[in-house]
């Protein structure tokens, strides 16, 4: 775990301006009271590192003074622009969660900018919103957790989990899963249960998996049009919304070279906070499903968490 230092509380009046350091800050569900920028949004809160500005002003040869960003938070110990939305910022008493990195420069509203006609904010700082408020001052120190995308694979097949065949599509799922993340320089934790083609199971497994708000799950086989194909019946009627898009897309890029594929009855959708995707039970199969899919979770996330803008 790491631990950051703050380095001094910052807030303005007026947005476009520079930021005065204050001796404390008061941190509430509309990020900082008193601040420009508050309100009922995903940028309440600005951050900015020490080791951002200091390379602004090696290669600006110009002293900056905190708060001239317009950061409402300087920090030390952590180059803030390799968080990631969703990651979290927590001591004794607060706890803020990362919504944003970087953002558009102003450039003319911008009162930096304006002098020297660089900034260094749109780059490397980021935002976050309150989660749990109190009083923050120069001197405290957060912990940074990032976020952990939880992901459970759900093999679905009555002779797999009597052990007469080896389950090949869920270990691949969970291969090309890892594969993904790693490249995205995201922490992951990846669960896996093995069940018979059996209805009250699988309500049962997805239920208690939302409640645990994990982030995705995939299940794996019964997707079919065979008597045991329960699995897209069973999730169909458990979700928030379903995700058409996802699942048509994917049958019209296979099946027009290979209509077989045009027979898979796989769903996508949500419940909760989880996104639930119901894939064939081939290595094949997993493989052309995860293409289109992988590259759509991280905002599809974002958006059950109320951060779309992303």
């Amino acid at each position: 775990m790491t631990t950051i230092k703050i380095l001094s509380v910052n807030i303005s009046k007026e947005k476009g301006t520079i930021k005065e350091p204050i001796d404390s800050i008061y941190l509430s569900e509309i990020g900082v009271e008193g601040d420009a920028h508050s309100g009922s949004w995903h940028r309440q809160i600005s951050l900015l590192a020490r080791e951002s500005i200091e390379k602004f002003e090696h290669k600006n040869d110009r002293n900056i003074k905190y708060g001239e960003f317009a950061e409402n938070i300087t920090i030390e110990g952590l180059l803030l622009h390799n968080c990631h939305p969703l990651d979290r910022f927590k001591n004794e008493s607060i706890e803020l969660e990362v919504t944003q990195i970087g953002k558009e420069c102003h450039g003319d509203n911008c009162a930096i900018f304006r002098e020297v006609g660089n900034c260094v904010m749109p780059q490397e700082g980021i935002f976050a919103r309150t989660i749990k408020g109190g009083e923050l001052k120069a001197g405290d120190k957060f912990d940074y957790i990032p976020k952990s995308i939880k992901i459970h694979i759900i093999t679905l097949s009555d002779r797999a989990s009597k052990g007469e065949y080896t389950d090949r599509s869920g270990p691949h799922i969970q291969h090309l899963s890892k594969k993904f993340f790693t490249e995205k320089n995201r922490a992951f934790n990846i669960r896996m249960s093995l069940i018979p083609d059996d209805e009250e199971q699988l309500k049962k497994l997805i239920s208690e998996l939302t409640k645990k708000e994990v982030d995705i799950v995939f299940t794996t086989g019964g997707t079919g049009m065979g008597p045991k194909d329960i699995t897209p019946d069973t999730v169909k009627p458990l979700l928030d919304k379903e995700i058409p898009g996802i699942m048509e897309m994917i049958r019209v890029k296979y099946g027009a070279a290979k209509p077989n594929a045009l027979l898979s009855r796989g769903i996508a959708g949500t419940k909760d906070k989880t996104l639930i995707y119901t894939l064939p039970g081939s290595v094949k199969a997993v493989t052309e499903y995860l293409e289109v899919i992988l590259p759509t979770v991280e905002h599809s996330i974002l958006m059950l968490h109320g951060l779309g803008h992303q």
